[in-house]
């Protein structure tokens, strides 16, 4: 079995790596969502995303340990990042940060198998994938309203990261997305901030749920 990373030793990089990479990311996500190659990011977006940038990190690092498939849950927590900062901002989950995210997820997740003959998990990563975003792809097409093909490519991504962890963590996951969807609409219509035909986005809580899975395929 791969090496568990120390706590401290996970704080240390997790917290090292956002403050570098976290101003960068910002200005990433500002710039997809205005769709402007010089735009600037405010300092309190740069201190969000540096902060949520290292708790992400921090879970990916104490989930994995020592191991390829580390890769894949760091890139996928980084990506995460931007995708609910800009799913946020512009209601849009914008394919040049899905794409290369699941590339580099899959590639890395082939290297754990061909490593640590992890195999197994890779397979189940592959059909939970594809379970996931043919499933969301059938939903966009019955109710194009409630879900966007961006949210679809997002399903697609984090059942592959999920998937390989488990059914179990793919099932909990969606369900604590889909459950975080529903209480942000009620919040939202309750306070009067939204009504029944308000667009919403969708991807930081399918977001949400995912890393809350994670985190209790982690400690269980």
């Amino acid at each position: 079995m791969p090496a568990a990373l120390p706590p401290a030793v996970v704080a240390g990089v997790a917290v090292l790596a956002a403050a570098l990479l976290g101003p960068w990311l910002a200005r990433v996500s500002v710039r997809l969502a205005r769709r402007d190659d010089a735009a600037v990011a405010s300092r309190t977006r740069t201190a969000v995303t540096t902060v949520a940038l290292a708790v992400a990190l921090a879970g990916a690092l104490a989930l994995g340990g020592l191991r390829p498939a580390t890769g894949a849950f760091a890139w996928a927590a980084a990506a995460g990042v931007v995708l609910a900062a800009v799913d946020l901002a512009v209601h849009r989950l914008p394919d040049r940060v899905t794409a290369p995210a699941a590339a580099v997820i899959a590639a890395a997740l082939v290297v754990d198998a061909a490593v640590l003959g992890t195999w197994l998990a890779l397979v189940r990563a592959a059909l939970a994938g594809a379970a996931a975003f043919g499933l969301a792809a059938l939903g966009a097409l019955v109710s194009p309203q409630g879900l966007g093909y961006g949210d679809v490519k997002l399903l697609g991504l984090l059942g592959l990261v999920l998937g390989w962890v488990s059914w179990g963590a793919l099932l909990a996951g969606v369900f604590l997305g889909l459950l975080a969807g529903a209480a942000l609409s009620l919040v939202l219509l309750a306070t009067g901030r939204a009504g029944w035909r308000t667009a919403l986005p969708f991807g930081p809580p399918l977001l949400l749920g995912a890393a809350v899975a994670l985190a209790l395929a982690g400690t269980g």
